[in-house]
């Protein structure tokens, strides 16, 4: 990286990069054009749980490289990934910031959120950090609370509607629509047999979130052109499956997609994940989904 002349940092996980992240980077943008400064983005990664407490980590709305290209599309050209180490998570706040934003980005004005906190023992919040502004000589902007109907917007709430399956308040708090991606693998083609033909997906992403198992309404861009199709996450009681498989049956591709990586939208929730007593039973209920699915996407 170049030498940087004069930059605003907004500082943070990110993780989702959803409405209330969003009102952080307006806030970014807004003050480096005001300041003739380049707006840049300090993100973490792995997750500190991944290093701390590897047997019990967080599974993350984003994998770092959709966190980027999330944040790209707002706007943010510069984005610095810092690696989490378990020495990194010794260092204090006040270090952290005259080594790496002072020193290496020229940070004059930094951008928190309401409650961030960051460093040894979380030592850098709102307070200590205006402390450490005016004795370093640099800015703090402290984003406020932001609120979608009165409900306060945040990651963590996030993650609880994906493991409820409540798919539209997930796409409607991060205001795109929530993404597995993965690549297609050759599963036990039970749906080419019963005439609902799947791309089994493996994720690239251990660590990313699964929402709750049932059949969703999905889309996907191939080749520049947009498919939908229903997906299905669960265990395939019918059949006595014993792992998690994701499935995505689309209902306008018949060619090979092994091996090929994609990426998949979740748009809304069809219904659970069900034993039906024969394979006639499941696939009556997928020409019935099918219904369903086409229905909705009518009227997107």
């Amino acid at each position: 990286m170049s030498k940087i002349l004069k930059s605003v940092i907004a500082l943070g996980t990110f993780d989702g990069v959803h409405l209330g992240h969003q009102k952080i980077i307006d806030e970014l943008l807004q003050e480096a054009k005001k300041t003739q400064s380049i707006p840049i983005v300090v993100t973490f990664f792995p997750h500190p749980t991944h290093v701390l407490t590897p047997n019990n980590p967080l599974k993350m709305i984003n994998s770092i490289d959709e966190r980027v290209e999330l944040l790209k599309e707002k706007g943010v050209d510069t984005i610095v990934v810092k690696e989490f180490t378990k020495d990194f998570s010794k260092k204090s706040a006040f270090d952290f910031i005259q080594e790496e934003l002072l020193i290496k980005l020229n940070m004059q004005t930094l951008v928190v959120g309401y409650d961030h906190s960051f460093g040894k023992n979380k030592e850098g919040d709102y307070k200590a950090l205006k402390q450490y502004g005016d004795q370093l000589g640099f800015n703090v902007k402290r984003v406020p609370v932001f609120k979608k109907e009165e409900v306060l917007v945040s990651s963590s709430l996030i993650r609880e509607f994906l493991l409820k399956g409540e798919i539209q308040n997930v796409n409607g708090y991060l205001d795109y629509s929530f993404c597995l991606f993965g690549k297609v693998v050759k599963g036990n083609q039970l749906g080419r047999k019963i005439g609902f033909q799947t791309a089994n997906i493996v994720l690239d992403y251990p660590n990313k979130i699964v929402p709750k198992t049932g059949v969703y309404v999905a889309k996907s861009k191939i080749e520049g052109e947009n498919h939908y199709g229903m997906m299905n996450i669960g265990f395939r009681p019918t059949i006595n499956g014993t792992t998690r498989t994701i499935e995505v049956h689309y209902f306008d591709i018949n060619t090979n997609l092994y091996d090929k990586k994609i990426r998949v939208e979740l748009l809304y929730r069809l219904r659970d994940e069900f034993k039906f007593d024969s394979i006639e039973a499941l696939k009556n209920q997928l020409k019935i989904d099918k219904v369903n699915a086409l229905t909705y996407i009518a009227t997107i």
